[in-house]
């Protein structure tokens, strides 16, 4: 049986939570190991978070849950946490507050990419889908701007990312060797992408398209500093991998596509 590792990422996160623990909780797909880590929270965010693991353990599909809880250095330190510790074939991050669409995604997406069909060492080496944006609430608001094309290469994300990190499944082994890089503070998962992304192609792996949307994504609401702060280090991200003449007509494209779009 293939298995997923997905990864929960926390901290006082007890107003969101509930909604992604319960979405693992109900998936049919039995192959699931769930880790939760945490920085040290505050709040009532650990209590949940046991609470699920206990409702987990006496559930007829009986999902593997571990929980971590201590201080760290930043959510990507928290994610290689995470990475490090993933047993299973291929690795999701599905954060506080974010949730699977359905009670059988998972396994619908070992039906459509016939995954199990596959040779563990010929099974793609990332699989992608689309992704709904959610409110606060988790009530449905719109799909995703940024849509994956058909064919997705590492090159690809010179349009932007255009798959969304919770609907990004990587193979363990390679992802493991690949950890976030802890010099970006807002970035580093576009990063990690692209790196993965790469390697797949390296080793003449394919990248799947699922071809459904696998991820709801809670809306965020960042301040102006720190938007700004992440399109500088996003356009870092960019020059290091595509070149900086690549990333300056990328970036004036969308400065005249936005400006197209509010005229």
């Amino acid at each position: 049986m293939i298995r997923f590792t997905v990864v929960t990422i926390t901290y006082n996160a007890e107003a969101v939570l509930e909604r992604t623990l319960q979405s693992v909780l109900r998936q049919t797909y039995g192959g699931v190991e769930h880790l939760i880590i945490d920085g040290a929270s505050t709040d009532a965010t650990m209590a949940m978070a046991d609470a699920y693991k206990q409702q987990s353990d006496e559930s007829e599909v009986g999902h593997k849950v571990i929980i971590k809880s201590e201080p760290d250095h930043g959510i990507y330190d928290a994610m290689n946490k995470g990475l490090t510790q993933a047993s299973g074939d291929y690795i999701v991050y599905m954060n506080a507050g974010d949730f699977f669409p359905q009670d059988d995604t998972l396994e619908q997406i070992v039906r459509h990419c016939r995954l199990t069909e596959s040779p563990s060492d010929e099974l793609p080496g990332v699989l992608y889908g689309l992704t709904n944006i959610v409110d606060n609430d988790g009530r449905f608001l719109y799909p995703r701007r940024l849509q994956p094309p058909i064919k997705l290469t590492w090159r690809s994300f010179r349009h932007g990312m255009l798959v969304c990190h919770q609907a990004f499944y990587a193979r363990t082994d390679i992802a493991k060797n690949l950890q976030y890089d802890n010099r970006y503070r807002f970035s580093a998962d576009v990063d990690w992408c692209i790196r993965v992304m790469r390697e797949t192609e390296r080793m003449g792996l394919s990248l799947y398209n699922i071809g459904m949307v696998v991820a709801n994504y809670t809306k965020e609401g960042a301040t102006t500093q720190n938007h700004r702060a992440s399109l500088k280090e996003r356009f870092n991200v960019m020059r290091r991998h595509y070149g900086l003449l690549s990333t300056l007509l990328m970036h004036v494209w969308f400065v005249v596509r936005m400006f197209v779009k509010t005229h």
